[in-house]
């Protein structure tokens, strides 16, 4: 349900973001015109304590939920050029097993760990801000989201809050959709993993960004965003020391499910593809030190049923000796193959036959 909600918000993160940091790299643009001299305008950033993104996504046809993003940053130059990036391993849905399903299945940060919204802003658009100290506008931007960019532009009001502080906001949430990013089949997985049905492709995003000038105190804006809960950063996995068990175990459920462990046809040699999910799973186990894992082999029914084990053990013990070999103790990785038994679809399609061909991971507690 979260995820569905997540997945939305990163459609139109993705269109919100880009068309915040176009927001506000008009702002700052203005501002600078505004009440300053063009030729000693400042260089503006990106305040994340006061700063704020959200993002709604439907499932089930009727169900909406609102989530945000909380880690951002972003700058704006005296030329215009502006630059808004937003660390998808930030997601917050309030859930920790929804939010690694966001940032495994829909994101796939191991890959895509970030998006970037880029623009040009035009001082001309906004010569009157010092005055009007509000001013709407339609701002052109591109934004890169998993590893595909897309031209697009959004309708934005640009607050003057004081002469080295401007908000960048959305008049209206922005639509953005899945497909543009290629992103469709990772609703699929989301679908899957939270068994829930009919995930709209299209996300709504409403933003407020604060951008300050540089050598100015940030610490003022923060009463602009007081009343909004949950604004600016937040602990991402790179900052614990150690998981809980729970963290750890949902984490593996979750790796487990994105089928991003590749092996060449009827081979036990890992593809160099499998490395991003490799060193992702390589973090986690480092901080699950608590717990033997498992890894897991399964083959589709394609071939002996002999073969097929044979092969899953295969498989399973080359990507536990990749684990090892970057450090992971051995005493803490198992490797077991169970060939075509336990599929997860029937092996009736190319498709599904590619969803039973997998490596999985799981954990108990570790016995010394």
């Amino acid at each position: 349900m979260f995820e569905v909600v997540a997945f939305w918000w990163m459609t139109r993160l993705k269109g919100p973001a880009t068309r915040s940091l176009c927001l506000i790299v008009a702002l700052s643009g203005l501002l600078l015109l505004g009440s300053q001299a063009a030729n000693a305008a400042p260089n503006w950033t990106l305040d994340p304590s006061a700063s704020v993104i959200t993002y709604q996504s439907v499932k089930k046809n009727t169900i909406v939920e609102t989530n945000k993003i909380r880690n951002i940053t972003g700058t704006l130059s005296s030329a215009g050029d502006a630059k808004v990036t937003f660390d998808l391993n930030s997601v917050d849905t309030g859930v920790d097993l929804r939010n690694v399903r966001m940032r495994f299945l829909f994101f796939e940060t191991f890959k895509y760990p970030t998006a970037e919204l880029t623009a040009k802003v035009d001082p001309a658009a906004f010569a009157d801000l010092a005055t009007k100290r509000r001013v709407k506008s339609t701002l052109p931007f591109r934004l890169n989201l998993h590893g595909v960019d897309k031209d697009l532009e959004a309708s934005i009001v640009v607050t003057m809050i004081s002469d080295n502080m401007v908000s960048v906001a959305s008049e209206t949430p922005v639509a953005v959709h899945v497909e543009d990013f290629g992103l469709l089949p990772n609703v699929d997985k989301l679908q899957q993993a939270a068994n829930v049905t009919n995930i709209v492709p299209t996300a709504s995003v409403s933003f407020d960004f604060v951008f300050t000038a540089d050598g100015s105190k940030p610490a003022a804006a923060q009463t602009v965003a007081a009343s909004t809960a949950d604004v600016g950063p937040v602990a991402t996995d790179a900052a614990k020391a150690n998981f809980s068990d729970e963290e750890c175990l949902n984490r593996f459920t979750v790796l487990s499910r994105t089928g991003a462990i590749y092996f060449r046809p009827a081979s036990t040699r890992l593809d160099a593809k499998s490395r991003p999910l490799l060193t992702e799973v390589e973090g986690v186990v480092g901080k699950c030190p608590s717990l033997k894992v498992e890894v897991s082999g399964y083959t589709d029914s394609d071939g002996s049923p002999d073969a097929n084990k044979l092969l899953s053990e295969r498989r399973a013990q080359a990507v536990a000796d990749a684990l090892i070999a970057e450090g992971i103790p051995r005493n803490q990785i198992r490797a077991a193959g169970y060939g075509e038994d336990r599929p997860v679809a029937a092996n009736d399609t190319p498709k599904n036959k590619a969803l039973n061909r997998r490596i999985e991971f799981s954990a108990t507690k570790l016995v010394n």
